[in-house]
């Protein structure tokens, strides 16, 4: 069986400890030797996707910036330590939204490789559900029959129409491992500049939405795979605070790292 290692990672595109988180960064993902990066909320122009693979050495950056003028301030960006064969962006339209997709080699065997960030919205919303709709028919039309791996932050929660489904389609890995999603995969206790407005906002969402008078959190984030895989260990990943500073982590997000295997069906 053809073996790799992947990250799926939200790095929180806003200045706020930038350059406090990303050493925390850098030395996980060294630690962990993940053959795929994909990341999400990419800062760009400068691109601290690059910074990373700079840092850790061994990697070529693919990126796909949002749709529209947003494209110019952030993107979506996968680190490849395996051959990439051809590479597309989706737009999913609402929010300026985007999925990145590549043909990776993995020894003599193709596979695609999905990077998504869909809509933000506290509800279930249709638009978010339309976007998935959109990548689910792109891989039917362009890529069918080959191995695909889906994974991001998908802004939904596991009961919600959304990841309902992805399921349909694909299986979590996380849950194939652990008989059961995470907990949460956001927000971790991060403090950063606009951390109190955000805290403010997701409290009055959560009372909104599950009449829950309290900051929300739940699971955003995941690595989905197809038949063709067989899931040897999923994780959570980037989720604890600096050892000097409980208030820094390397995200408002943690990260999943799945340990995949080609050529054997999952059962």
């Amino acid at each position: 069986m053809a073996a790799f290692k992947l990250v799926t990672f939200n790095l929180l595109n806003k200045p706020s400890r930038w350059h406090e988180r990303r050493k925390l960064i850098v030395r996980e993902l060294r630690a962990l030797q993940p053959d795929l990066i994909a990341l999400q909320e990419v800062s760009l122009p400068h691109n601290n996707a690059q910074w990373l693979a700079d840092q850790l050495g061994g990697y070529k950056v693919y990126t796909s910036p949002k749709a529209g003028p947003l494209g110019a301030r952030e993107g979506l960006a996968v680190l490849s330590r395996l051959p990439v064969e051809a590479r597309w962006t989706i737009n999913l339209q609402a929010q300026s939204r985007v999925a990145q997709v590549l043909q990776v080699r993995l020894g003599d065997q193709p596979l695609v490789l999905v990077n998504g960030h869909f809509l933000f919205h506290v509800y279930d919303h249709i638009k978010r559900t339309q976007q998935v709709l959109r990548v689910l028919s792109w891989l039917r039309t362009s890529v069918a029959g080959y191995p695909v791996v889906a994974c991001g932050d998908f802004n939904a929660t596991p009961e919600m129409r959304t990841i309902q489904m992805m399921k349909r389609t694909f299986r979590s890995a996380y849950e194939l491992v652990h008989g059961h999603e995470p907990e949460y995969t956001c927000p971790t206790p991060l403090v950063y500049r606009f951390n109190a407005v955000r805290k403010g906002l997701s409290t009055l969402g959560n009372l909104i939405a599950n009449r829950q008078p309290k900051p929300w959190r739940g699971t955003l984030d995941y690595i989905f795979v197809d038949h063709h895989f067989q899931v040897m260990s999923c994780d959570l990943v980037l989720n604890a605070p600096a050892e000097d500073d409980p208030t820094l982590y390397p995200s408002d997000h943690v990260g999943l790292c799945a340990a995949l295997a080609l050529g054997s069906p999952t059962a």
